[in-house]
């Protein structure tokens, strides 16, 4: 059978001290306020013991590999599902970490994943004994800590928006793969960042009785502040199409105008090269043939009409 290791486990007290725990079935600290485990769900061992102690619902929810953002009451607790910017090497900062919660009243059970440095912050504060003294504190802690680095990105994004309009403000043009990934990024995040707020209001709603009025307090906070982080992705998004549009016009304007340059171009040789196909034709009967001067008489000709057809066409402003 595999063993069952925690990524972190804690007995907490009211007053912030914080008692580590190895064994998820040990009984509870003597006076402990509530106990939080946090756990690697690829752990075959770790998806065990959460069928085996929560709920049918919410333990099929905490193991699911594909999950989306949400936050709902089952019984005497509530499920939530958040999602974290990725900060793990090598990935891309969109393709967001999943972090999936069951809280009651006096256990909180977080589990991942990937990595998640949200986390980590608050498994060094709990070490350090300044943990929440509730586990709706905690929640609110670590709503507090996935919607600031939300707001990071989502202000990064927004730099890079103002680079690309002050390209093509200045130049004229663009890199057109660095646009398309930009908007890749500001789509990707979008697509998560929004049921996560969404998530975040439920929870700091009053129909949340595993949430105290000062977590309440400071859920709402980091819900506004994800409000913000959205309304800055989809004035991104909205920018980086209008970014798309202009240098599709631009490119447009550049191929129109060259076709009509080549256009003028070709209207100006069409007789010249009436001229020529007629001359060159091999019958008899073709005048100055025998004139040692005809080859220049032809050239001249050609010459004044290509001339006279340039002039023809800038006095018209065809060119």
């Amino acid at each position: 059978m595999p063993v069952l290791e925690l990524v972190a486990g804690f007995d907490i007290f009211a007053n912030g001290h914080a008692q580590p725990v190895e064994d998820p079935d040990a009984t509870r600290a003597d006076g402990a306020a509530y106990r939080w485990l946090h756990f690697d769900i690829n752990s075959e061992a770790a998806a065990t013991w959460m069928r085996a102690n929560l709920p049918a619902i919410p333990a099929a929810a905490m193991i699911q590999t594909e999950t989306r953002p949400r936050s709902n009451a089952f019984g005497e607790g509530v499920l939530i599902n958040l999602r974290g910017i990725n900060l793990n090497t090598g990935a891309q900062e969109d393709d967001m970490v999943s972090l999936r919660m069951w809280l009651t009243e006096d256990l909180l059970v977080t589990g991942r994943f990937r990595r998640i440095f949200a986390m980590d912050d608050l498994v060094k504060m709990a070490a350090d004994g300044k943990a929440p003294a509730t586990p709706g504190g905690l929640v609110a802690e670590i709503c507090e800590g996935l919607s600031g680095r939300i707001e990071d990105v989502s202000l990064k994004l927004e730099d890079d928006a103002d680079n690309l309009e002050d390209d093509l403000l200045d130049m004229g043009h663009v890199d057109a793969m660095r646009l398309a990934a930009t908007r890749r990024k500001a789509i990707r995040l979008r697509r998560h960042i929004i049921p996560s707020r969404d998530a975040m209001h439920v929870l700091a709603s009053p129909e949340t009785p595993q949430i105290g009025p000062d977590e309440s307090a400071l859920l709402r906070e980091s819900a506004n502040r994800m409000d913000r982080s959205v309304e800055e992705i989809l004035a991104v998004g909205d920018r980086l199409t209008a970014v798309a549009d202009q240098l599709d016009a631009i490119t447009a304007n550049k191929i129109g105008r060259n076709s009509y340059i080549l256009s003028v171009v070709a209207a100006i040789f069409l007789p010249l090269g009436f001229l020529t196909g007629l001359f060159g034709m091999n019958v008899g009967g073709m005048p100055w043939t025998a004139w040692p001067w005809g080859f220049l008489a032809i050239s001249g000709i050609m010459a004044i009409i290509g001339i006279g057809l340039y002039l023809l066409f800038r006095a018209r402003n065809w060119l």
